[in-house]
């Protein structure tokens, strides 16, 4: 069992796009005081940790960070993976299921990105495919809690750029490769997309 609570308040926090003093002005505290939090210098008082798991919309447990197992998670990703495998429509349900009861859980939100991905992709379903990218944005947030060493920020930048290509946004596609092509990690998609999909051979030869 872990405590986490200066990167729970944090990532929570930057997941509403709330400054520090924002959050200080919600919970009437001074700036000082969010910063000692988030840095690990101090912990909040009993009463500010209720109030503050309130104002998040989550327990006081999840907000300190105790990290046990969670096989009801573990059960439910499972069976959404069933369904995802025969492309059952009822994994979409599931997945909305899974997002009311973990909103913030990177496992979670990721699986079900990943979930809204393939359905999109296969359907041709614009909305779906929106509802990927809001899933991969909100994970890209939560990205802290993820223990899988398959799971990166590149990873993550990957799939945005899938959902945006096949949205028909070519050139946001294309920009979130570049963005993040550290290492040269998407240098031969970056160069084939050019090439292929763009008709731009001639900037395609650099990567």
């Amino acid at each position: 069992m872990k405590l986490s609570l200066a990167e729970n308040i944090r990532t929570l926090r930057k997941e509403r796009k709330m400054t520090q003093e924002k959050l200080a002005e919600a919970l009437g505290v001074t700036v000082g005081a969010v910063y000692k939090w988030e840095s690990g210098q101090s912990l909040p008082e009993l009463n500010l940790l209720v109030e503050m798991a309130d104002f998040f919309d989550t327990s006081v447990d999840a907000l300190l960070g105790y990290r046990m197992k969670d096989n009801r998670l573990d059960s439910a990703l499972e069976r959404l993976t069933r369904y995802c495998q025969v492309m059952d429509p009822a994994a979409l349900t599931e997945a909305e299921k899974i997002l009311g009861k973990y909103p913030h859980s990177f496992k979670a939100l990721y699986s079900c990105a990943r979930v809204y991905m393939a359905f999109g992709s296969g359907n041709h379903d614009p909305r779906q495919l929106r509802r990927a990218l809001e899933l991969l944005e909100q994970s890209r947030v939560l990205l802290p809690q993820n223990d899988d060493p398959q799971i990166s920020e590149s990873v993550l930048s990957g799939n945005l750029s899938a959902v945006w290509f096949l949205l028909g946004e070519h050139e946001k596609s294309l920009e979130l490769l570049k963005r993040n092509n550290a290492g040269g990690i998407f240098s031969g998609d970056i160069g084939f997309f050019l090439a292929v999909y763009m008709d731009r051979p001639e900037d395609a030869v650099p990567f």
